[in-house]
């Protein structure tokens, strides 16, 4: 898996990121073996202290558990794993709103604009 990092959000953040969006949207399933910590730093490109820090980060937001000499695995606590979900949106519409907010973009406009078809892309012919 190659993932292009932002070098102003710490690696660890963006790999704990990357499992989430995995976890809500059932990439990864419920009580689904994750890598080892060696594994998972070969397939993320990083450091395997990184990758240790990045499963004690999930195991603190209780999105995963670790059973001593099996591994770690993917919570089965549907309703954390929904709530992180909404968690996740909530965070999206924010920074979406935020950025119509500094375009200076009203909220009644954007949903006028969500409502209406997109334009289509430069070089696409619409073909309704």
């Amino acid at each position: 898996m190659t993932m292009k990092y932002n070098a102003s959000v710490p690696i660890y953040l963006q790999v704990v990121d990357s499992i989430r969006e995995k976890i809500v949207t059932g990439k990864m399933s419920p009580g689904e073996k994750l890598p080892s910590g060696r594994d998972l730093a070969l397939m993320y490109t990083i450091n395997p202290n990184t990758a240790a820090r990045v499963y004690q980060t999930l195991e603190q937001q209780k999105l995963l558990f670790t059973k001593r000499g099996l591994g770690s695995f993917v919570t089965e606590d549907q309703e954390r794993v929904i709530a992180l979900r909404e968690e996740m949106a909530q965070e999206l519409l924010r920074d979406f709103l935020e950025g119509l907010d500094r375009l200076g973009i009203s909220r009644e406009d954007a949903i006028e604009m969500i409502k209406l078809p997109a334009p289509a892309a430069k070089g696409q012919k619409d073909t309704d």
